[in-house]
């Protein structure tokens, strides 16, 4: 029985190994007997959720800003407190505002900027100086310019960190109102001016800033997309002073110098066709400017409307 179970064994374990053979070199067997081949079927590759966009990208426009200026805003140490909403806007606007934007992308590098000039006349009180209001001539203008690198570079999302300068420009015309107020006759002293109560001036000054700015494609036409700076860093800070009431006189008294500024804005973005596209938002600019009797802390504030083509 030996002899007979030693040769059941080998030839259990020739079996074995005769069909393991076929297993690990014989390859696969057919998968169906249709009579087609299928070695030949390309296997669909999956799409990467972070497709890279095109090599460059031009974009042109025209934005529309119904910004709103409150807060306050001086000349030669006067200091007037203003608020126009951003649905009054249009009854105050003495010009069109001028606007411009220009946004080039190649790989993850990005150039892009803006512009806006804006002149707006409103009433304006006087407050820690004379018991009596005031007709303001106020000019803003300012234009942006940045450069940026994409960290996600995506055709689905994109995310900017970039650097930059923005260049503002403040003018104002003041005609305060004659209540026979006795300490009008110290103001035009202090101003150098002689009979009329009105008076104007302008300076501009240069920020570094720096921000980021994403989008994010929530359909194949739509994006939501938003950005944000900081600017000034104190940078043209310096001496600042205004007149203010001191009992029943008025005086010269210097105030703390600053230079900052900060802005936010988002909203949604439609690629309406190959060439068009489109944003719809809001956009908030604070400045916090005081010096050498310029005072600009005055907030922009309103929805914002942009179209322009693409290339």
């Amino acid at each position: 029985m030996n002899k007979w179970t030693d040769k059941f064994v080998r030839l259990l374990l020739v079996a074995i190994l005769f069909s393991s053979s076929r297993l690990l070199f014989g390859g696969p067997e057919p998968l169906a007997t249709d009579g087609k081949d299928y070695s030949k079927e390309v296997v669909p590759v999956k799409k990467s959720w972070c497709e890279t966009p095109s090599l460059w990208e031009i974009r042109i426009g025209a934005p529309g800003w119904l910004a709103g200026v409150s807060g306050e805003s001086g000349v030669k140490g006067v200091v007037g407190s203003s608020d126009v909403s951003f649905d009054q806007l249009l009854t105050h606007l003495t010009h069109v505002p001028i606007v411009l934007s220009a946004d080039i992308r190649y790989r993850r590098w990005e150039i892009f900027g803006d512009g806006q000039y804006m002149e707006v006349g409103t009433s304006a009180t006087l407050p820690g100086l004379l018991f009596t209001n005031a007709n303001l001539h106020l000019k803003t203008g300012l234009a942006e310019g940045f450069v940026g690198y994409r960290f996600i570079n995506c055709d689905k999302a994109a995310l900017s960190f970039f650097a930059g300068a923005r260049y503002n420009y403040q003018g104002g015309d003041l005609s305060i109102f004659n209540n026979g107020d006795a300490r009008l006759v110290i103001l035009r002293q202090l101003l150098g001016i002689r009979n009329k109560l009105s008076f104007s001036d302008s300076t501009d000054w240069v920020d570094p800033v720096v921000g980021a700015r994403g989008k994010v494609k929530i359909w194949k036409a739509a994006s939501l997309y938003a950005e944000g700076d900081v600017g000034g860093f104190d940078a043209n800070s310096g001496s600042a002073f205004e007149i203010q009431r001191e009992g029943r006189t008025i005086a010269r008294e210097p105030v703390d110098s600053s230079d900052w500024s900060y802005q936010v804005q988002g909203g949604l973005e439609l690629q309406v066709s190959r060439w068009f596209w489109a944003q719809a938002g809001w956009r908030y600019l604070k400045y916090d400017y005081n010096q050498a009797g310029f005072t600009n802390k005055t907030a922009l504030n309103g929805p914002f409307i942009q179209g322009g083509v693409n290339f």
